[in-house]
């Protein structure tokens, strides 16, 4: 309904507007159906075509010209093209392919193909197509986007609208959303062929456009030649949308070409621009943003974790926090209709794509087209809506319990912390005291993760620092955690001194029992994945701990055995060349020996040595080095392996270097009960 009154210039256009009736009555002022029809009027019957259909459609417009010659300079055939003009040969042709794969412009090229000035119309989806008919002349094709149920038409429809087509001269291309089995059976509903739009290489599509917008191709050529290794293939990557290729094209000509600006640099803005739209999007449609946020920390994994993990985040937004008023979607639908929604048609929305591939190590995953869009999404919350950042706290506290998992899940908290400059972290606490499992590795995650950037290192460290002494043993476990070399960027001396304090104020309560396991892990995955000052480095520092008698020396007699059971062609050549390591070894394989409970793990570790220098001459020399130096040190645990060697099978390894060192002990003893005294 409209305020404005039309004037008797406008009547015609006004009739054209409401065709489809069979009689359009125009009488303003006038009395109708009632025998008596006053004031200003007119009667307008509608012409009809020679088949007797109306010839005027409801909701129909022309293409644009300019939009039109664009679209066919930029245009980058698609596989199916020949294939889709040859069936147009009978005037009307069926395309059925994924929104949003470059489907109109494929069927507006299809339409304009050896025209050189073609006029083309679109017709609204919604238009009964039934009734509908193609203007007498002067219209080249006519593109239908979408009828809403395409089964409503029969084979005889569209075989009414051959002969019209063919008399005015035109051509009909009617677009349709591909389903599972619906070609097959709209060719058998339909009975002509159905052709299946499949979209175009992104190449192609990137450079139709960037030939048709760079007025210097040479200046386009070098911009492409010194683009960083394997940043075309990720401006690009396989399956890249044609809006999203062309959208590349564009940044490419406007920011690298013109701008100067670096491939990295366009990426980046890319990934920005995506992340910004993608959440707006979602704003309105909390399963689409579960997605989104969903894809953003476990993208790359297989679809059913992106999934789930969704649902996850849905639920807790339904029964979490205050209730909101049902939001109602245009066409009527409710937010939650959103559930229903296929996953196709979700990745599609938000700019993501599923991998599907077979044979060996095939893969089933989920993942942004541009993987930095992840980045750009969490700048845009920690920006413009914060309200969500405990929820994501909450939600990103309780991955599964897999590895990969649960480092998406520290890198996303991370992530809002480096986007918020630190002040995020304001929920990590709670976060790592989730009642989860892998909560304290996800706040580890995080913090060891955060510690590197400039906005949040000095939170990070600070709070690593304030929970390496507090009571609460999953605070504790969350920094043991960030002291593994492979959750974060924490120096060697940052992590040795928080691993100190952590087993300095251990105490025999029994949840500190798991942060004293964690703890060792991390001494020993630091030493197992360090380099040779790294590894020099934790044993100096080892030696130092076996001088108290609390839990760093208990820690470290647990530790040692593990560490000298890797790399052992390390261990050789350090104790020959390195006479300052050599004497820490002895010092550390001694105090793991005169542990009982680390006794046994020592004997098997230097057994392991024994063995690997059976017949390796570089090898036997260390172990002679070292067997030389704990014979040396006297110490009883070191004595207690001799005899227990000596007493061994015959095919025990390290028989005769031990059998030669007792034989030094013993000559050395100053007293004859020496020796027994120390083995008891």
């Amino acid at each position: 309904m409209t305020s404005e009154i039309p004037q008797s210039g406008d009547l015609d256009a006004l009739a054209a507007a409401l065709a489809g009736r069979e009689m359009v009555v125009v009488a303003p002022h006038g009395i109708i159906n009632n025998g008596l029809v006053t004031g200003g009027q007119r009667q307008l019957v509608p012409a009809s075509t020679e088949s007797g259909t109306a010839t005027g459609p409801m909701r129909q417009g022309p293409v644009r010209a300019k939009y039109l010659k664009t679209a066919r300079r930029r245009f980058a055939p698609p596989p199916c093209f020949e294939d889709a003009l040859a069936a147009l040969d009978s005037g009307i042709a069926v395309l059925l392919g994924e929104p949003g794969t470059g489907r109109e412009t494929h069927a507006l090229n299809l339409l304009a193909h050896g025209i050189e000035e073609p006029v083309l119309v679109q017709v609204d989806g919604a238009v009964n197509l039934t009734r509908w008919g193609p203007r007498a002349q002067g219209v080249h094709g006519y593109v239908v986007m979408e009828p809403p149920d395409p089964f409503a038409l029969r084979a005889w429809d569209l075989s009414r609208l051959e002969a019209p087509l063919a008399e005015a001269g035109a051509r009909l291309v009617i677009v349709l959303a591909d389903a599972p089995g619906l070609a097959g059976a709209l060719e058998d509903h339909l009975g002509m062929p159905v052709v299946r739009h499949r979209p175009p290489d992104p190449w192609k599509v990137f450079t139709a456009h960037l030939s048709d917008g760079c007025s210097d191709e040479d200046a386009c050529a070098r911009w492409l030649r010194v683009l960083e290794p394997g940043r075309l293939d990720e401006l690009l990557p396989e399956g890249l949308p044609p809006r999203h290729a062309a959208q590349a094209a564009e940044a490419v000509l406007r920011l690298g070409v013109e701008g100067g600006a670096s491939g990295a640099e366009v990426l980046r803005h890319l990934a920005q621009a995506e992340g910004s739209e993608a959440v707006a999007r979602a704003q309105a449609d909390p399963a689409l943003l579960a997605h989104l946020l969903s894809i953003s920390v476990y993208g790359g994994l297989h679809h059913s974790v992106v999934t789930e993990r969704a649902g996850d985040l849905l639920r807790l937004v339904e029964t979490g926090g205050e209730q909101k008023p049902v939001v109602r979607r245009p066409h009527g639908h409710s937010v939650g209709d959103a559930r229903e929604r296929p996953l196709s048609e979700t990745l599609r929305l938000l700019g993501a794509h599923r991998v599907q591939r077979s044979g060996e190590g095939a893969t089933d995953t989920v993942s942004f087209f541009w993987p930095a869009v992840s980045e750009a999404v969490w700048e845009v919350l920690c920006r413009d809506h914060t309200h969500l950042l405990p929820l994501l706290h909450t939600w990103l506290a309780g991955p599964g319990h897999e590895a990969d998992q649960i480092e998406r899940a520290g890198r996303a908290v991370a992530a809002m912390a480096v986007a918020s400059g630190g002040r995020s972290m304001e929920h990590l606490r709670d976060l790592a005291s989730a009642s989860s499992f892998p909560a304290p590795e996800v706040a580890a995650w995080c913090l060891g993760t955060a510690v590197q950037d400039p906005a949040a290192a000095r939170t990070a460290t600070g709070l690593l620092e304030q929970w390496s002494a507090t009571t609460e043993a999953r605070l504790r476990k969350a920094v043991a955690y960030a002291c593994h070399s492979d959750r974060g960027r924490l120096t060697e001396e940052q992590a040795l001194r928080l691993l100190q304090c952590l087993m300095e104020t251990l105490d025999d309560d029994e949840d500190n029992l798991s942060v004293v396991a964690v703890t060792a892990a991390a001494l020993v995955q630091r030493f197992e994945t360090g380099d040779s000052r790294a590894r020099t480095t934790l044993l100096c520092r080892m030696c130092d701990w076996t001088e108290s008698d609390g839990v760093p020396s208990l820690l470290t007699a647990l530790t040692f055995p593990m560490m000298a059971s890797t790399d052992l062609a390390w261990w050789s050549d350090r104790i020959l060349t390195d006479a300052e390591v050599a004497s820490r070894t002895v010092r550390l394989a001694g105090h793991a020996l005169n542990e009982s409970a680390t006794f046994l793990a020592m004997r098997d570790a230097l057994l392991a040595w024994c063995s690997e220098a059976d017949g390796a001459e570089h090898q036997a020399r260390a172990l002679s080095e070292l067997l030389d130096g704990l014979v040396a040190a006297r110490q009883p645990g070191f004595l207690r392996w001799l005899l227990a060697v000596d007493r061994g099978p015959d095919t025990m390894p390290g028989k005769e270097p031990a059998a030669r060192a007792l034989a030094v002990w013993r000559s050395e003893t100053p007293a004859p009960n020496t020796v027994e005294q120390e083995d008891r």
